[in-house]
């Protein structure tokens, strides 16, 4: 069997805990007929699933029901600011403001500044949370071009590298500003490996040394974003690596 990875976006361990069996008639394995519950055990280094006992409707809709609490979003009033959302995924948008960001690093050291940011796009998925920039003050359409976040701590396809940061357990609108803080109250410490970041000409630690130092004043540069070829349309339709 194939290892699976899964990712929850966040830094807490999964373990096996327990597995429901789907039983069928043969040749007929798209339509379930039984199902059998059972506990998992760790024997050595691997996990191993103890003998099942019969799952009846009920149980097995209150297993599911417990599961959609922890990962798929609620009917709730939808703020300006929620672009989309589906039971995998949240997507918003922050309006261009300034915000206090803080580094932690070698080239520019243990500093923290008040410094303008364009409109960003945060997406928080299952499988990941992600960030890009956009161009504009405007709410974002389907049609908004995505750039790449000019920020520290993030891989390509917008991927955010959430290392030690504290961000929620849960996908939905509630959450929001807690998955917000938790990019924006984390240290940037480097550049990760991949494509470019920053239109700059002496490179992303010259271009954020000078929004430190406010040569910016309160917009954000916007002839330093790196286009990413791809629309806001695309990022809910195919998510980030689509």
């Amino acid at each position: 069997m194939n290892n699976l990875i899964l990712s929850t976006g966040h830094a807490k361990e999964l373990v096996m805990s327990g597995a429901i069996l789907l039983y069928s008639y043969a040749r007929e394995t798209a339509s379930p007929v039984f199902a059998t519950a059972h506990q998992v055990s760790v024997s050595g280094k691997r996990p191993v699933i103890d003998a099942g006992r019969p799952v009846d409707r009920d149980a097995l809709f209150t297993a599911l029901d417990s599961l959609s609490e922890r990962c798929a979003a609620k009917a709730e009033f939808l703020p300006e600011t929620v672009l989309a959302i589906d039971r995998t995924a949240v997507t918003w948008w922050c309006r261009p403001t300034t915000r206090r960001v803080f580094f932690d690093c070698p080239q520019l050291g243990n500093v923290t500044a008040v410094v303008p940011h364009p409109g960003l796009i945060f997406q928080a998925r299952n499988s990941g949370f992600y960030v890009y920039a956009v161009d504009g003050a405007a709410r974002p359409t389907p049609d908004t071009p995505l750039f790449e976040p000019p920020y520290f701590n993030t891989w390509d396809h917008g991927s955010i590298c959430i290392g030690s940061a504290r961000v929620p357990d849960r996908i939905d609108i509630a959450s929001i500003d807690g998955w917000e803080s938790g990019f924006f109250e984390s240290a940037f410490t480097h550049p990760n490996a991949g494509g470019k970041r920053v239109n700059h000409p002496r490179g992303e630690f010259a271009f954020w040394k000078e929004m430190l130092a406010g040569k910016y004043g309160e917009q954000f540069p916007l002839q330093c974003l790196v286009p990413m070829n791809r629309t806001l349309g695309d990022l809910i339709a195919r998510g980030p690596k689509g």
